[in-house]
């Protein structure tokens, strides 16, 4: 499987709480509407103006390829276009898991 890491940084700290709405109520409903997404998730990291990110978000997909096919679809576009009005990707990290990793038991 494999992830991808953003760091975001907002275009605007004051917007801060209607991009958190946007990923909880749009970005994170968007997710099945694309079959690469295999778990994705957004954190918040600083809410200080001169921050180098405020956000990292971690998506693992099935496969690179599978994801760039994802990327040309109508629901990506969508999400493209509403995330490039309040934030910008920072840079991005991707890699391929190690094994199964740890979880604890629940």
């Amino acid at each position: 499987m494999q992830s991808i890491i953003h760091k975001i940084r907002l275009l605007d700290i004051g917007h801060a709480q209607a991009f958190e709405n946007w990923v909880l109520d749009t970005d994170y409903a968007t997710c099945p509407e694309l079959p690469s997404v295999r778990s994705f998730a957004v954190y918040r990291v600083s809410s200080a103006h001169d921050a180098p990110f405020h956000y990292i978000e971690v998506i693992k997909v099935s496969s690179d390829e599978a994801f760039q096919r994802d990327m040309g679809s109508a629901s990506f576009a969508r999400l493209v276009e509403g995330f490039s009005t309040m934030a910008e990707v920072e840079e991005e990290v991707a890699g391929t898991q190690l094994g199964a990793g740890y979880r604890a038991p629940a």
